[in-house]
């Protein structure tokens, strides 16, 4: 973060400057990044108590000035060892913080923020993106997927006067808070992946999610440049309600930056890459075809920020995965490939899933998918998760292991359609699944473990990953 006095904190934050017994003054300058879990405080840092559904920050107050925080934004006055910043709402006051540092360094330096959002792919394509931007200079990028009102603050803090480029991954659960994310950063290349029915539950619909992604895209300047999924209907309309250039990727002719020649094996994915009239071959090692996509629109934003052609091909071949937990490929002992991709699922990214897993397999060999609940979907779940069973037994998965009981109607669905002799099996406990599974793989499987985040199987893909390693 930039350097900024107390006083600045203060009138930024909109809050009430205690010094309490510290011996600061309000011209005290601090320069650490900020932080709202007291465990991660490091010294000089800031930390911002935030009052949560499960717990209460200020409860951690002390905890964070005894791993040397410089500075606490508190609701209420708490540990006075350390200057206090009393705010309203200290979610609130992190985002003006934010606001105000993107200001000061877009004001004063050469900051081009580039933003990230989409149904599916965010993470994805913000490590590709950034793994480019790397290329033109310092820059500063989402870690994990901070992309919601406190993440996507807490990575605009991290950039300062030598900071060259801002990838932010912008996400939302309910409308306005993209737009919220992009008032505090600007984007001058904004993206659109996807919009599909990930957290469709909370959305309330196809519908709502479009607005809700839309935003990326609808305050953009005249001299920004939206960058958009010509593939996608969805995203396709937005070009009618952004003010800013338009920039296609796909692979839809109309596409400037688009993909031919797609071929995928469980080493990855081989393409050809167009950028205009130029193109050229791709090795591109991250696991599924969808991935393409997210390939295709970090192509796009590499084009804008300067990268030759050269440039962005050695950044997509230098990438070895999507990121942790998502199609990570694990295990090889006889044979078995263990693909983790249990951090997120939606119906498309499942669907994706599958399909990969079908093209992927051996000759001759079974696949085998563990599946685990796909959460948010709301009124929408129980038919989307019959729809996947359903996609499982006409891909010709050969076995299918659901785990958990918000899954079950995909279990339920996959015998109706045809899977009625052990093809497909239930376990409510994933341990009772690892034993299954350790037991019956066979030389040469390929197993997919895909769910949400809640769903937790992630941590049976680990496992899986370390018993055929």
């Amino acid at each position: 973060m930039i350097e900024l006095t107390l006083a600045e904190i203060a009138e930024a934050v909109d809050g009430r400057l205690v010094v309490g017994s510290s011996g600061a003054t309000s011209a005290t300058v601090v320069r650490g990044i900020s932080q709202t879990d007291s465990r991660e405080v490091a010294p000089g840092q800031i930390f911002f108590a935030r009052r949560g559904e499960e717990t209460d920050g200020h409860r951690f107050a002390g905890s964070a000035v005894d791993a040397g925080a410089a500075l606490l934004v508190v609701e209420q006055e708490a540990d006075d060892r350390v200057p206090q910043i009393v705010v309203a709402e200290s979610t609130i006051a992190l985002g003006r913080l934010a606001t105000e540092v993107v200001r000061r360094v877009r004001a004063g330096g050469e900051l081009t923020i580039v933003g990230i959002t989409g149904s599916n792919g965010k993470t994805t394509t913000k490590n590709l993106v950034a793994a480019m931007a790397e290329r033109r200079g310092a820059s500063v990028a989402s870690e994990k997927s901070f992309n919601n009102e406190v993440g996507g603050p807490l990575t605009m803090l991290r950039v300062d006067a030598g900071t060259r480029t801002l990838v932010a991954e912008m996400g939302a659960s309910a409308e306005g808070e993209i737009a919220r994310l992009t008032a505090m950063a600007p984007p001058a290349i904004g993206v659109v992946l996807t919009v599909g029915l990930a957290h469709a539950g909370e959305f309330g619909g196809i519908e709502t999610t479009f607005r809700t992604k839309s935003e990326m895209v609808r305050d953009l300047p005249n001299d920004a440049v939206a960058v958009l999924n010509r593939d996608d209907p969805y995203v396709t309309r937005m070009a009618e309600l952004t003010a800013a250039r338009v920039r296609w990727f796909g692979q839809h002719p109309e596409a400037e930056v688009r993909a031919s020649g797609i071929d995928s094996d469980a080493s990855g994915t081989r393409f050809t890459l167009h950028i205009g009239d130029a193109s050229r071959p791709v090795v591109f090692r991250v696991l599924g075809e969808h991935h393409v996509t997210n390939a295709l629109a970090a192509a796009a934003v590499g084009s804008e920020l300067g990268l030759t052609l050269e440039q962005i091909v050695e950044a997509l071949e230098g990438a070895t995965r999507a990121a942790r937990w998502r199609m990570e490929v694990m295990g090889g002992r006889d044979g078995i490939t263990v693909v983790n991709d249990a951090y997120n699922a939606s119906p498309d990214s499942m669907a994706a899933g599958l399909r990969t897993l079908a093209q992927i397999a051996r000759p001759g060999a079974r696949t085998v998918a563990v599946l685990g609940a796909m959460s948010e979907l709301g009124e929408y779940s129980i038919e989307e998760h019959r729809r996947i069973g359903l996609q499982a037994v006409r891909l010709g998965i050969s076995e299918l292991v659901v785990v958990g009981q918000e899954a079950r109607n995909l279990h339920i669905s996959a015998i109706n359609e045809g899977s009625w002799d052990g093809e497909s099996v239930f376990f409510e406990e994933q341990d009772a699944a690892f034993d299954h599974l350790v037991r019956t793989l066979q030389p040469n499987d390929t197993v997919l473990v895909k769910s949400s985040n809640a769903a937790g199987l992630r941590l049976l893909g680990d496992r899986l990953g370390e018993a055929f390693a």
